[in-house]
């Protein structure tokens, strides 16, 4: 079973790293799954799910907008907006469908705090994509086809929320390298040279634990 957890902000490539990884590996890919997953548990609406899906916006949207009316820096104790509450409900049911995902055939999985989520987990390898920010503008405007403006835009939203989103929720900071087995700058090389690199690496690790989760004979 291959399991990795993939983070990476906006323009250090996730959205094309993550599926070819998955596919030379020949495990699911799982990010727009995951709001089936918890539309499913939570019963209710798919675009809800959709709406309130950390790929879109919905709780980490309100976060950052939140964060900046009362004029804190992000990670400063404070109490969520009433209408961000009942969003706990959704944090959890992603949690389980990424721990359903671990249980089962394997997966790449981008975001939604992977990597602190599957922790626990000793057959997964957790993997951070990041590089400067100037080079992630503009990676983000090849990948996406935008403009730069459009790119800067992207960035700010994007990597504040997300960061917001794991410091109120795990407590955790997104850039804390001890919560990832590899770092890579994902704008220093080609995103394919990217892919290989994870690709090996997680091959290297399958071979350290037995089908019980244990190291295995050759490792001990």
């Amino acid at each position: 079973m291959t399991l990795i957890t993939l983070s990476a902000p906006y323009g250090a490539g996730g959205s094309h790293v993550g599926p070819e990884v998955a596919r030379r590996l020949g495990v699911p890919f799982v990010d727009r799954a995951i709001p089936t997953g918890v539309a499913e548990r939570l019963a209710v609406p798919l675009q809800e799910a959709f709406d309130r899906d950390e790929s879109i916006g919905g709780t980490l949207t309100r976060m950052t907008v939140w964060l900046g009316q009362v004029g804190q820096a992000f990670g400063a104790p404070g109490a969520l907006p009433v209408d961000a509450i009942e969003d706990d409900d959704y944090r959890r049911a992603t949690e389980q469908v990424l721990v359903d995902h671990a249980r089962g055939e394997g997966a790449v999985i981008l975001g939604r705090g992977g990597a602190v989520v599957l922790r626990r987990e000793p057959r997964a390898l957790h993997v951070r994509l990041d590089g400067p920010v100037e080079a992630r503008i503009r990676q983000g405007m090849a990948v996406e086809g935008v403009d730069r403006d459009t790119a800067e835009r992207h960035l700010a939203e994007t990597d504040k929320a997300r960061a917001a989103y794991m410091q109120h929720f795990y407590r955790c900071d997104v850039h804390d390298t001890s919560l990832y087995h590899l770092v890579i700058d994902s704008t220093a090389l080609p995103l394919e040279a990217v892919v290989e690199l994870i690709v090996t690496a997680a091959r290297a690790r399958e071979g350290v634990y037995d089908g019980f989760g244990t190291p295995s004979s050759s490792q001990v």
